[in-house]
């Protein structure tokens, strides 16, 4: 018998009181009148809902399939200022990164990104001479006024003692900079609870079908939930396509004979175990533009990305053997060949950029983002970076706020009012909240493992406790998942009261790290059904 089998009323004793069911959300969305749907879940809708509702708009959010489910959990994982700009002049942009960067990862959320040491190779048949890199490094760190500490040059040597699966062939020296790391899933999920809290409606895994039209204006959508096939709709005063790669077919859905306003670019990854201890990132050029990393990440090794375009289906995006070839061959560069066996790869995924429309080398294209307005007034954004999710977010307000004739009324509050660096939830010292937990479970029972600790403190900050106690209270799910991860159980009956999780991908590979690890086995998988099962 399956251990989760004596939790019958788990479905009726979250911690802190469960989200709406999924009936009462569609019965919410479509008795109410938004003044504001946006329709896309990634990173970039989430910010704009986050800081309409912030604003005191009504605002509904709606994605067809998980949250951050595409390019937003499928990025490297890096909050940074853009080193490569700066072959461009682009200096400022530089400044405006790390000043967007360092918000976050310390004012933010402190709690879900960490400094990361970068070590850039310079190797002798490498495009890029020891001048070049370490003057770039030091001009990098001074545009962060410093904060990660000054760009320098270190010796091979020095560098393979933090790193020792670097490769030191042909190595002349070591450009050292810093930047910041965070897992994106998590991140997003945590800017959607933000939403929320500031008033926003939102709903996963509900596909718009169609778009509601007045007098020629498009004035809200059509939906089917891809749960259970329910269909409503939403009425709202300005719809927002903030669908990523998705964006010129929901423009089509308002104007069949829309011209394409982007192209795509597809950036590939792989997971490894590790062989070795990594004390900071390799960042190594692959050619005068372009830059390869292998990043320690989640106890892992983060290798990639690539950047090609792309024209098929976004929804088929994926992995396929001459990206796994192109990563690994690059990553050869820098890292030692034993750390680069097929045999440690976990998990390979692929996201696709959102490019500006114009011609030109994909590798070479600023990651800019770009508003468009329909002929049936629908707003569609699309591009942008992670780094800067926030100021892309302040930044479609601000359009929000201009538009001729103010369809969203003249109450709603300025951008400039808007709190600069609102936290989001959980907001805590890791370091704090991990030292609490392997002390006494955090107040609440029995300290927990190490490596348990760690995971719940990065991943949920102060939210940590909740599960804690959960786990506490039902001793069997403070029990790990898989006996190779640091996750228990009640994260699980965590994701589905309280972050959206429908189906067991959206727990395993965007709520834990368990797919990434290559740790969804058909017993753990199982398991993760079975407690879905016994939501409300």
């Amino acid at each position: 018998m399956s251990i989760l089998e004596s939790f019958p009323a788990l479905g009726t004793h979250p911690a802190g009181g469960s989200l709406p069911s999924r009936a009462e959300t569609r019965n919410t969305l479509s008795r109410a009148s938004y003044d504001l749907l946006v329709i896309g879940g990634g990173i970039l809708g989430i910010s704009t809902a986050w800081h309409a509702s912030q604003s005191g708009l009504r605002v509904a959010l709606v994605d067809g399939g998980d949250f951050a489910g595409a390019t937003s959990s499928a990025s490297s994982k890096l909050l940074h200022g853009g080193l490569r700009y700066l072959q461009t002049g682009a200096v400022k942009l530089v400044a405006e990164n790390h000043f967007e960067r360092r918000a976050v990862s310390r004012q933010v959320a402190p709690h879900l990104a960490r400094p990361l040491t970068f070590y850039l190779p310079v190797r002798k048949d490498g495009p890029h001479g020891a001048a070049k890199l370490g003057a770039g490094v030091f001009a990098y760190s001074a545009l962060s006024a410093f904060g990660d500490g000054v760009g320098r040059l270190i010796s091979p040597a020095k560098a393979r003692r933090t790193v020792p699966e670097l490769n030191t062939d042909g190595l002349r020296a070591v450009a050292v900079y810093g930047d910041d790391q965070m897992n994106d899933a998590r991140m997003a999920l945590m800017t959607v609870r933000a939403a929320v809290d500031s008033g926003a409606t939102v709903l996963n895994h509900a596909e718009v079908t169609g778009l509601r039209f007045t007098r020629g204006r498009v004035t809200g959508a059509e939906l089917r939930d891809r749960m259970d096939g329910t269909e409503f709709g939403v009425d709202a005063r300005l719809v927002l396509n903030a669908t990523g790669p998705w964006v010129d077919h929901l423009r089509r859905l308002e104007d069949p004979h829309a011209a394409p306003s982007v192209r795509l670019s597809k950036g590939a990854h792989l997971v490894l175990r590790r062989t070795a201890p990594w004390g900071a990132a390799l960042a190594t050029p692959v050619d005068k533009y372009r830059i390869t990393f292998a990043l320690p990440w989640e106890d892992m090794l983060l290798l990639g990305t690539t950047d090609e375009p792309y024209e098929g289906d976004p929804g088929a995006v994926g992995v396929n053997e001459k990206d796994v070839r192109q990563i690994l061959d690059e990553a050869a560069l820098s890292v030692r060949g034993q750390q680069l066996s097929r045999d440690l790869i976990t998990y390979a995924f692929a996201g696709l950029r959102v490019l500006p429309g114009s011609p030109g080398d994909t590798s070479r294209a600023r990651r800019e983002t770009v508003v468009t307005e329909g002929r049936g007034g629908m707003l569609s954004v699309a591009g942008g970076k992670w780094t800067t999710f926030r100021h892309i977010g302040r930044t479609v307000l601000a359009k929000l706020e201009s538009l001729p004739g103010h369809p969203l009324g003249r109450g709603m509050e300025p951008v400039s009012a808007l709190p600069k660096t609102l936290p989001l939830p959980g907001i805590a010292s890791p370091r704090a909240v991990a030292h609490r937990l392997l002390i006494d479970g955090g107040g609440t029972g029995p300290s927990m493992a190490p490596d348990t600790a760690r995971h719940l403190a990065t991943h949920y900050g102060s939210l940590a406790f909740d599960i804690v106690r959960l786990a506490n209270e039902y001793p069997e799910l403070g029990e790990r998942i898989h006996p190779d991860a640091p996750e228990i159980w009640a994260q699980v009956v965590h994701a589905r009261d309280h972050e959206w999780a429908e189906t067991a991908d959206d727990v395993l590979r965007r709520r834990t790290t368990l797919t990434i690890r290559g740790l969804d086995t058909e017993h753990v998988r199982s398991g993760v059904e079975e407690l879905l099962r016994k939501r409300d």
